[in-house]
């Protein structure tokens, strides 16, 4: 495959969900993360984007291209820059401690892992698998 081949229509409709998905999980991973129970906080959406960012970035390696699987990263962190810091109405929705470096920490480096083949590909020589 060449760089200058064209995604079908069938793969730019599949990597805009992908990108759409990846827009809605993030604007709900930053918007519950000052979840509470009593006064016991709770970053549950710490889990889904360590879960669900890596797996993004892998399915459109997969299914649309391994060229592009840069872009739900990509989008990911615009978004919780983006509305974190500049969010709606000028609020700073991007709490400031330790939950939103949990956040960051363990929904982009997985992510970044998996963009760049991680752990798995250390052991490997080219061309044998």
């Amino acid at each position: 495959m060449t760089v200058d081949e064209r995604l079908t229509p069938g793969q730019g409709l599949l990597l805009a969900l992908l990108a759409l998905d990846t827009v809605l999980l993030a604007l709900l991973e930053l918007f519950f993360l000052p979840l509470r129970i009593g006064v016991v906080p709770v970053p549950v959406t710490v889990l889904v984007g360590a879960v669900t960012t890596p797996w993004l970035v892998w399915a459109t390696a997969k299914l649309v291209r391994p060229g592009l699987s840069w872009v739900p990263l990509a989008v990911w962190v615009l978004v919780v820059f983006g509305f974190g810091l500049l969010g709606p109405g000028g609020d700073l929705v991007l709490i400031q401690d330790w939950r939103a470096l949990l956040l960051l920490g363990a929904s982009a480096l997985p992510g970044a892992m998996v963009l760049g083949g991680g752990p798995g590909r250390a052991g490997r020589r080219p061309g044998r698998g």
